[in-house]
């Protein structure tokens, strides 16, 4: 099987997606060090509970002194989300749109390749690069038990691959608006949109009550949804966002066969 794409287009984001990658991994083990200075402030739970809708805001549920908690409030309801689609919202916008403004995808269409392979390649591209935040964020957690951080491994392993399939999902809404608007402004506009939508609904649901009923509509709460560190992954969360990476990617291929490509 044929890579070229793939590996092409790796190598053009390798700065950023190291980059990327490392501070996640730093700024993680960080907030896993600092972990020991907080784990018995009481007060630290009185303030969200005190203020539940300013802590909904930035994803923070229950208490936050607990070991899940301490991660998702730091971590994965927010930082490592916006760093994941960071990457993965980025390539969705530059893949398409982006390569055929500057000539790169036009190069690309000259190679005995069709554009079903090509954008085969580019998906999988897309799943490397949402695999950054999350995998560099695992393996910062490791260090975890050193500082009395000791989180459940399967449900961090589970939020892990659910963020990765959200940062892919957005990520392919950037390639599909590319693909049809051959617009990359577009693109990175709409894809961002969408996703600070998304992270507004679940994160708002828990304290407002007109959202609350809606939330399910948000892939934040099928990946991340409230307090996943302590209680699991849903199963359904899992296949929904699989599902709509699919329908995504299809959508795509669609749309890419009536492309103009320079």
């Amino acid at each position: 099987m044929r890579t070229d794409v793939l590996r092409l287009d790796l190598r053009l984001r390798r700065r950023m997606l190291t980059a990327t990658g490392l501070a996640a991994g730093a700024y993680l083990l960080l907030v896993v060090a600092a972990y020991p200075a907080f784990k018995h402030d009481s007060g630290l739970d009185a303030m969200v509970a005190a203020n539940p809708a300013a802590a909904a805001a930035f994803g923070i549920n229950g208490s936050i002194t607990s070991t899940a908690g301490w991660l998702d409030a730091n971590m994965y309801a927010n930082v490592a989300p916006l760093l994941a689609l960071l990457l993965s919202i980025g390539y969705g916008a530059t893949a398409i749109a982006g390569q055929n403004a500057d000539g790169t995808l036009g190069l690309l269409a000259s190679l005995p390749l069709s554009r079903t392979a090509a954008l085969a390649q580019k998906m999988a591209a897309l799943l490397l690069v949402s695999a950054v935040v999350p995998g560099a964020s695992l393996l910062a957690s490791l260090a975890g038990p050193h500082f009395g951080l000791t989180p459940d491994w399967a449900n961090l392993l589970g939020v892990s691959l659910t963020l990765t399939l959200l940062a892919f999902d957005l990520g392919a809404v950037a390639l599909l608006v590319g693909a049809i608007t051959d617009v990359r402004g577009a693109a990175l506009g709409g894809a961002s949109a969408v996703a600070g939508a998304a992270y507004l609904l679940n994160a708002l649901a828990p304290v407002v009550d007109a959202v609350r009923s809606i939330r399910w509509l948000s892939p934040f709460s099928w990946a991340i949804g409230s307090d996943t560190l302590a209680a699991g992954v849903e199963p359904s969360g899992l296949v929904a966002l699989t599902a709509l990476g699919v329908a995504l990617g299809l959508a795509t291929f669609a749309a890419l066969r009536r492309l103009d490509i320079h």
